[in-house]
């Protein structure tokens, strides 16, 4: 049954049943082959996958990491499995969905500095806007990024509290951590602190957690390097979803979900 409002949150159940009808879990777009290439280049070295986390010599064995997106993102475990169909558990991506809920139940408490950031602003800029307000309400202090910022060619922007890559007045889609880079770099120069919890995806969330900062990551089933630094503690919570489907308003009932088991729906208290 189709979920009339992004307001009201849906039960676990109506959730996961939304995640499966839309793809953003379930039976994904993204293909088996191109998830297996993406974990071998990661296991290979080739450091656009590791997303601005460094792993040293610690996941080499492209199993090793076939096997970490098996338990943590839900994708096919058999090794064997080479081409077609890959899956996002539903139930994996709900259980994130609650740990991110607690990550923000405390930050809202403590009336922490937060960061929001995307490398998907075609999919998921309403999900970190919605929750920068949320947590504004709350107290928190929503971080303000420096003026004239670049990195990767590219101008590094706020736009409704969320920092974005912009190129030739478009919004770009990036894995890079550069960004992220420019970002707490910029902070640091301009003497104001470093947030205490970013909320994210791509490199910049794992540029954030290899910097020591709680950082929360969204990750899709084809990008192992966020659900590998969750395993290692690096980051506090990666969510696996498809990070871009076919509306950004199929994304709002999960917005919704975690902002009510956040307790931050409500306003403030």
């Amino acid at each position: 049954m189709p979920i009339a409002s992004a307001a009201t949150a849906p039960s676990r159940a109506e959730l996961v049943d939304h995640l499966v009808r839309t793809r953003i879990a379930g039976e994904v777009a993204t293909p088996r082959e191109n998830n297996l290439s993406h974990y071998r280049r990661l296991a290979n070295g080739d450091r656009h996958y590791w997303f601005g986390l460094e792993f040293g010599d610690r996941w080499v064995d492209e199993q090793d990491v076939l096997a970490v997106m098996a338990e943590r993102c839900g994708v096919i475990d058999d090794p064997h499995h080479r081409q077609g169909q890959d899956t996002i558990d539903p139930e994996l991506t709900v259980d994130a969905l609650d740990r991110a809920a607690a990550v923000l139940r405390k930050a809202a408490a403590g009336q922490h500095r937060v960061l929001f950031a995307t490398g998907h602003p075609g999919g998921l800029l309403d999900v970190h806007r919605a929750t920068a307000e949320a947590l504004r309400a709350q107290g928190c202090e929503i971080v303000v990024i420096p003026d004239g910022l670049h990195a990767d060619d590219g101008m590094v922007f706020q736009f409704g509290d969320v920092a974005m890559l912009e190129r030739g007045a478009t919004l770009w889609h990036t894995h890079s951590p550069e960004p992220m880079a420019a970002v707490l770099d910029g902070l640091e120069r301009a003497g104001q602190p470093l947030p205490d919890l970013v909320m994210a995806d791509h490199g910049w969330a794992g540029c954030a957690g290899q910097r020591g900062i709680d950082a929360v990551g969204f990750a899709d089933c084809n990008d192992p390097a966020l659900f590998l630094a969750e395993s290692e503690g690096t980051l506090q919570v990666t969510i696996p979803l498809d990070d871009h489907v076919l509306s950004p308003r199929h994304y709002d009932p999960l917005t919704a979900y975690l902002l009510d088991a956040a307790g931050l729906a409500e306003g403030p208290a």
